[in-house]
């Protein structure tokens, strides 16, 4: 690739900006080529990096002062949001491939919720069954002894199980908030390392 194909590719790249943007990229980068003259062109293209990779990053930059600036009229206001739609689509597919994973991981932490909150939920109703059978054994101990002792027994090995239960579904939820917070410590960790380099 030559300058004149680079700029080429460029300027099609940029065509969206407003205007005086728009010129601004192209001055910069057509004296980037002067500075560098002809004997260097090869190595200005690369420093450069491919025209789409340059378009794009101005893109982003330009969005990103302009969603600082305060918004001055209608016109500048649609100017706005058109650069930040087109900013998203320039943005590297790491950026909406992160967004899903982002999305995926939220998704696996609040079925990971239900499945905990369901197994809370049945260790309770485990406990909370025994109750009645308790009470009707002690009741049934004045008319049948026997039958009394029985059903007062398995009331009471129903409401163990079920207090058992409990304190295991308790911890497992302990257990799987530490994990979940370990592990988006470690994704945020990750992500500021990214950042750095």
């Amino acid at each position: 690739m030559n300058r004149q194909e680079y700029m080429q590719r460029l300027e099609y790249r940029l065509r969206k900006l407003p205007r005086e943007e728009y010129e601004k990229a192209i001055s910069y980068f057509t004296e980037y080529f002067e500075d560098a003259g002809v004997e260097n062109e090869a190595q200005a293209i690369e420093d450069l990096g491919t025209p789409e990779m340059a378009a794009d990053q101005i893109v982003r930059e330009f969005a990103m002062e302009n969603a600082k600036a305060p918004v001055q009229n209608v016109k500048h206001g649609v100017s706005a949001i058109w650069i930040g739609i087109l900013a998203v689509f320039a943005a590297p597919v790491a950026l909406p491939l992160a967004a899903m994973l982002g999305v995926l991981g939220i998704m696996l932490v609040l079925v990971a919720f239900m499945i905990i909150l369901c197994v809370f939920m049945l260790t309770i109703s485990v406990a909370a069954a025994a109750i009645p059978c308790v009470v009707v054994g002690i009741w049934m101990l004045f008319t049948s002894f026997a039958d009394g002792v029985a059903t007062l027994g398995l009331g009471l090995i129903g409401l163990g199980i079920g207090i058992w239960l409990i304190m295991g579904s308790i911890a497992l939820g302990k257990g799987a908030l530490r994990t979940i917070t370990r592990l988006f410590g470690r994704i945020a960790k990750g992500g500021a390392r990214h950042e750095k380099h």
